[in-house]
């Protein structure tokens, strides 16, 4: 017998020594209940997770918060935390650092002769501050270093904050792992008291995807909407974006599609990227060719202020537009049909004792790759709600996008916001960056009856956490002053959890009036998605056959 011969005998041995200690080992069918009756895959805390943080604002006299945050979790692995604990497991460790690169807050493609920018705009991008000292203040002082984490947390449970003034504080990139990824969550809080982009705008920092809708933009000559693009990734993303109006799909100047360099962000004025003239209802689709990146729309509307317009939910036949404040004196809906089929939507807002159709506009018919408008004027007519829509027939279920642009005050104190078509909270969702005041938090039950759980974390400088649990009745909207942490120092963040009942979609607003001006913005509650399905593997030996 040769050398070949006994090396492939002791293999065979060796193999056949390992499947029996695999059949030992390995738990079957007989010894587990679990796999023998097809139960679904285990859930588990996931170990990673990213968000990303468009450039907060090209004024430099903005002043721009960030407060980051992981909800506390009982189960196995380390106390506290839903992760599992172990030699393999990854650091509790959760941090923002800059962008490598944040492109200036121009065009991509060639700007018209006429167009400026929202820096030159308002005169605040060229000035330059002088503080106390006599030194630069703004931007110019404090933006951070490249490397450099601008806010670093360690433990669940425990909101973190960072401050970064002026006008070239640069997009974030994000990471958490091992306890402090499940459910992780970043808010930016920007306020810019003066100029043509002045506001308060707040947005949660996004994860990276392949495509967004934005229905509710513009480029109409009174707005300044900008798609901010944040490429985390180390190799570049090509991203394409398409326009379309009231008639259909507007003309692109740009058919390359637009680079983002890794680890980049870029903004886009999108009146630079159509030749059609300008249009005051657009819907915005952002898809990437290759890669992945944050999208989310930066909007500053003449005379009404500046918000961030998040992403709508993926196109579908029935949406919930959650949020709606009591004292908006004017609430725009806009809609967009992907698909090749029109849609008759029937509009319903659902408020505080039940849903009602409203008299001005009952329904709104939305063609087929065209966005569709209708102003509902003074909608909730003192009581806050959330927009419904529904099929107007029955077995016509066509998928649309929508978001709605909300107004309050009055005169020169005006100030928009936008709310995006948002899915239910699900398990459980968190904001973060709630102050002791201005904070109203907005439930809607737009089938079932629900119950709710909401969880005040301690501060970020201190407090006791806080809980209370509310019931939501069947096709309402409960808006309320939510719990605030006992002896509250800095700010805090707020976690819903769905108990019993159907689906609830919930809204933050965060009111910070200035010189008058009745300056918010409203944050959905977006299911955290802290946990995922983990299918049981085990081993297969047949796959060594021939």
């Amino acid at each position: 017998m040769n050398r070949s011969t006994l090396s492939l005998l002791a293999a065979a041995t060796a193999l056949a020594a390992l499947t029996g200690l695999a059949a030992l080992t390995s738990p079957g069918a007989d010894d587990d209940p679990v796999r023998a009756a097809g139960a679904a895959p285990a859930r588990l805390p996931v170990e990673r997770s990213s968000v990303l943080c468009p450039a907060p604002s090209s004024s430099e006299v903005a002043e721009t918060t960030y407060v980051s945050f992981t909800p506390a979790t009982g189960g196995a692995g380390k106390p506290g935390s839903g992760a599992p604990a172990g030699k393999d497991a990854l650091p509790d460790r959760a941090e923002l650092k800059p962008s490598a690169v944040t492109q200036d807050t121009t065009t991509v493609a060639p700007k018209k002769d006429d167009e400026k920018t929202d820096g030159e705009e308002t005169g605040e991008k060229d000035a330059e501050k002088t503080g106390k000292d006599g030194g630069k203040t703004g931007a110019a002082a404090r933006k951070p270093a490249a490397d450099k984490a601008v806010i670093t947390a360690t433990t669940p449970g425990t909101p973190v904050a960072a401050q970064e003034n002026g006008a070239e504080v640069p997009a974030l990139i994000g990471v958490a792992s091992g306890r402090l990824a499940p459910g992780w969550t970043t808010q930016q809080t920007t306020v810019v008291p003066a100029g043509g982009a002045r506001g308060l705008l707040g947005v949660t920092c996004t994860p990276p995807d392949t495509a967004f809708w934005f229905p509710g933009t513009s480029t109409a000559e009174n707005r300044r909407d900008y798609v901010h693009l944040t490429n985390p990734d180390d190799t570049a993303a090509v991203v394409d974006i398409e326009l379309y109006g009231p008639e259909g799909a507007l003309k692109s100047q740009l058919t390359d599609g637009i680079p983002v360099p890794a680890r980049s962000s870029v903004p886009v004025l999108l009146s630079t990227l159509t030749a059609d003239p300008a249009t005051s209802d657009v819907t915005v689709h952002v898809t990437t060719r290759s890669g992945r990146v944050g999208a989310v729309i930066r909007s500053a509307v003449d005379q009404l202020g500046s918000d961030w317009l998040p992403a709508s939910v993926d196109p579908a036949p029935s949406l919930v537009l959650p949020g709606i404040p009591a004292d908006a004196t004017s609430v725009q809906l806009m809609a967009y049909a992907p698909g090749e089929d029109d849609a008759e939507l029937k509009i319903q807002l659902a408020g505080a004792t039940g849903t009602i159709t409203p008299a001005a506009q009952q329904t709104i018919r939305v063609k087929s790759g065209m966005t569709a408008s209708a102003d509902l004027g003074d909608l909730t007519s003192g009581e806050a709600g959330a927009l419904l829509l529904t099929p107007a027939q029955a077995g016509r279920a066509t998928p649309v996008v929508a978001a709605l642009r909300v107004v309050r005050g009055s005169g020169e104190k005006q100030e928009v916001a936008f709310i995006p078509a948002t899915g239910p909270v699900g398990e459980r969702a968190t904001v973060a960056d709630n102050r002791a005041k201005g904070t109203t938090l907005s439930l809607t039950a737009p089938g079932k009856s629900a119950e709710v759980r909401v969880i005040a974390s301690p501060g970020t400088e201190g407090g006791t956490p806080a809980t209370k649990t509310y019931t939501v009745k069947a096709g309402t909207t409960l808006a309320v002053a939510p719990p605030v942490p006992a002896g509250l120092k800095g700010s805090y963040a707020l976690t819903v959890e769905t108990l019993s009942g159907g689906p609830v979609h919930a809204v933050r607003m965060l009111a910070l009036p200035e010189d008058g001006i009745a300056m918010f913005t409203l944050q959905a509650f977006t299911d955290d998605r802290a946990k995922v399905a983990v299918p049981e593997a085990e081993q297969d030996l047949a796959v060594l056959d021939d």
